[in-house]
């Protein structure tokens, strides 16, 4: 059972789409009552579906229904309005900019049997379940490398394979050109990121790359495509169902 606390921030989906993906974030605030207060207040043009607190509540502040505004400019998959194809939960933890603490345990069993119940009620894919970040890696870390998906994942939530283990050697990074970089730019293409195949190593693929870290490498989150990024990526994309990869490619 979720409390409600109506937030007025909210459309309809548009073009008649309905929500196949689910987003999550952290509120990135010093405390749970001034994120509740953000996301629930007329004029601050920013909501979500639901609200996770760090004790395991659930608030849910938009209906399922209707289009909340909690991803912004963002991309996934060949789809450039994220609100109007997802279901965005905002999970209290005071982010990067306030200290970065630890989920607590409860909060993470919250989120994991709330994207659960998504899942199973709209049939929506497991692997589906993306990080702020994924969708807008120029703009936002959230939930962070800090954020467990690997349990998430262990409960049907999610997509995950054990990284790669991290090994010397120094990789690809800003300024590297050439057929190496066009084929991991087309990797993370078709996995669904939203990056420009250009063969240049350049900032956006650099945050791309930092994104991606984060999600499904967190060992080390520094932007470079080293081994283990690279074989970490191919065994999401091995392991990805085949329609996905082939809508996507």
């Amino acid at each position: 059972m979720s409390d409600v606390i109506p937030s007025p921030n909210y459309g309809d989906r548009n073009k008649g789409l309905a929500p196949d993906m689910i987003v999550l974030h952290y509120t990135g605030m010093p405390d749970a009552e001034g994120a509740i207060a953000r996301l629930c207040s007329d004029g601050t043009d920013v909501s979500a579906h639901y609200i996770v607190l760090e004790d395991g509540r659930i608030v849910q502040t938009v209906p399922e229904s209707k289009r909340a505004w909690h991803a912004g400019s963002s991309f996934w998959a060949g789809e450039d309005d994220v609100n109007s194809c997802s279901i965005g939960i905002e999970i209290i933890n005071r982010g990067h900019d306030w200290g970065y603490p630890d989920y607590p345990a409860r909060q993470i069993a919250a989120v994991t049997a709330l994207c659960r119940g998504i899942l199973l009620r709209r049939d929506m894919p497991t692997h589906r379940v993306l990080g702020h970040s994924d969708v807008a890696p120029s703009r936002k870390k959230d939930p962070g490398e800090k954020f467990p998906w690997h349990l998430l994942a262990s409960s049907g939530v999610g997509h995950w394979v054990h990284p790669a283990p991290i090994v010397s050697g120094e990789g690809l990074r800003t300024g590297a050109d050439g057929d190496q970089v066009k084929a991991l730019q087309q990797a993370l293409a078709r996995y669904g990121y939203g990056i420009e195949v250009t063969g240049v190593y350049d900032v956006p693929t650099t945050e791309v790359v930092t994104a991606f870290q984060r999600h499904f490498r967190p060992e080390r989150v520094d932007g470079v495509a080293d081994l283990s990024t690279l074989e970490t990526l191919e065994a999401l994309l091995v392991s990805l169902p085949r329609s996905e990869t082939a809508r996507t490619g």
